[in-house]
């Protein structure tokens, strides 16, 4: 049986972590972002991802793809199966009496009532979830699926890779956007490391309920620079929308993406519910850099920012 080198994060590879977008009530984080309006084209887009079907599909011209591209968009990545159990993981956390403080962020619309809402309210009050594959075996074996990680080493060129974050990135009817941004920007690791976001719908992910707007090619250009403003971001004018193109996925489908690929996502506009699993991945062991080092390339108004 082939090994694969992928393990759980350690502390040198982690995210930036930080106060500057979340409070803390009784324990429990609130989501202190800015929900505020933003240009109406600025989630246009000019194509629609090609996807491909599973990961055995992925040949080595897919891959050079990637590379040229920045991204990569698979169909059936993963079973219907291990979509619903993931989801009921997520559930679980939710929950709770009181909810899995380590894990769960709210928004802060709840801070001041989250005891007294319902099962389905709690749900969509959810902003995202972090630091789960050790708290639910079904999380973590989507995180180390063999076919994902058996990709990330083709793709890193390396057979010993780290999980360095994990997410899950919740939308709610209505739900917010994530402003266009490069991940890299948060990782206080080296320039040449080799960064990969997966990005796993577990609802369908359409334009209108907030799926993924990518620019492609813009990761050889290297950082740009962020400001602080709807949440750390690219400043709104410099995204050309008629070179972004839409990921809509199925549920099991993912984006796998270069994290210099600047991405992000548009208000939920429907009633349905819009989750999706996100994890980055290195080399371990890979190289650190300081805030020093991190700010100079993205902007210094992103100290202890987090993602």
């Amino acid at each position: 049986m082939r090994r694969t080198g992928i393990t759980a994060p350690s502390d040198n590879v982690k995210a930036k972590k930080g106060t500057t977008r979340t409070v803390e009530v009784g324990g429990t984080r609130f989501d202190d972002g800015d929900d505020g309006p933003y240009p109406r084209d600025l989630y246009d887009f000019g194509a629609v991802a090609e996807t491909i079907d599973g990961f055995g599909a992925v040949t080595d011209e897919q891959l050079d793809r990637y590379r040229e591209l920045g991204y990569l968009a698979i169909d059936n990545a993963f079973s219907m199966k291990a979509v619903a159990e993931a989801e009921e993981a997520l559930d679980k956390l939710i929950d709770g009496e009181p909810p899995d403080k380590s894990c769960v962020q709210f928004e802060k619309w709840a801070a001041e009532r989250l005891g007294e809402l319902s099962r389905d309210q709690k749900q969509d009050a959810v902003r995202k979830f972090e630091n789960f594959t050790q708290k639910d075996r079904r999380l973590r074996a989507m995180a180390f699926d063999p076919g994902l990680t058996a990709l990330i080493e083709r793709i890193t060129e390396c057979r010993d890779i780290e999980l360095m974050q994990e997410m899950a990135l919740i939308k709610a009817p209505r739900g917010r956007e994530k402003p266009w941004h490069q991940d890299r920007a948060y990782f206080n690791l080296a320039p040449t490391v080799p960064i990969v976001g997966v990005w796993i719908a577990l609802h369908e992910a359409t334009p209108q309920n907030g799926c993924m707007r990518v620019l492609p090619r813009l990761h050889r250009d290297g950082p740009v620079i962020h400001f602080q403003r709807r949440d750390w971001q690219i400043c709104d004018t410099q995204i050309a929308t008629p070179q972004a193109v839409a990921v809509p996925l199925r549920p099991g489908g993912l984006l796998i993406f270069d994290a210099l690929v600047p991405h992000g996502t548009p208000v939920n506009q429907t009633s349905q519910r819009r989750w999706a699993l996100q994890f980055h991945y290195c080399p371990k062991g890979a190289a650190r850099t300081d805030d020093d080092q991190r700010l100079a390339s993205f902007g210094s108004e992103g100290k202890d920012v987090e993602c």
